[in-house]
């Protein structure tokens, strides 16, 4: 029986991998299908293939997925985003956005998932959150001034990494930006010795609920489920 159950673990184990492996993939192909297969020139697909690269995905994996997306392959890119938004448990505001190949296969699915969840609902849910880009990114060197390095590159705001995600010896920044000025804060930074981990547009809540642990697990779950499905590339929650 604990044999089994073992192997089951594995099992699960290596399904959450190709997952991940496949949601990986499909960044870098709708990155380099945006701006291209240079990653010099392209913050998203260098942040997309550092990140692959941090999960062990192959090299030649990566440079397919690149080639694919940039069109120089046969194969045809049939990715579309779509956004799907509700409530969470607790009147959480959802906005889940998706990468898919069948737009008639992952529309009913997500609505499962949110009626499957308690008090999930769908609904609009723009006016709990703006639409700005956001750089994330780390530097060796502590001293700098996360506020002065923001206001030169052109962010709007900017806040500290959490720090597990941060190496040791280093300093992190989340730099928000107005969306037009995404790719020219990336690049001033990126200038400045900043190795970035993130440069994208995405949904920051304007004002995250504090809920109860129990109920904050209770939301986690219902999240955790949207984000266990394969066409599923962001969930953003109004959640502190």
């Amino acid at each position: 029986m604990g044999a089994q159950w073992k192997q089951a673990g594995r099992e699960a184990a290596a399904v959450k991998k190709g997952q991940l492996v496949g949601k990986l993939v499909r960044e870098i192909i709708v990155a380099a299908k945006l701006g291209g297969a240079d990653a010099d020139l392209n913050a998203r697909l260098a942040a997309a293939v550092e990140k692959a690269r941090k999960h062990s995905v192959t090299r030649e994996t990566i440079e397919r997925a690149i080639k694919k997306g940039a069109g120089q392959t046969d194969e045809a890119v049939q990715f579309e985003a779509i956004t799907y938004e509700g409530f969470a448990p607790h009147k959480v505001p959802v906005i889940v956005e998706c990468l898919t190949d069948n737009r008639n296969r992952t529309a009913p699915e997500l609505r499962h998932l949110f009626k499957a969840g308690t008090l999930g609902q769908p609904g609009s849910m723009a006016f709990f959150f703006d639409r700005l880009g956001v750089v994330e990114a780390t530097h060796t060197d502590r001293s700098r001034d996360l506020e002065t390095d923001a206001i030169e590159a052109g962010a709007q705001n900017v806040e500290p990494l959490e720090a597990e995600e941060v190496p040791e010896g280093c300093q992190g920044g989340r730099f928000l930006t107005e969306i037009k000025e995404l790719a020219g804060v990336s690049g001033w930074l990126a200038k400045a010795g900043w190795k970035i981990l993130a440069s994208e547009l995405r949904h920051v809540a304007k004002n995250p609920l504090e809920l109860e642990p129990a109920q904050r697990q209770e939301v986690a779950e219902f999240l955790n489920a949207l984000d266990d499905h394969d066409d599923v590339h962001r969930v953003y929650a109004a959640l502190k």
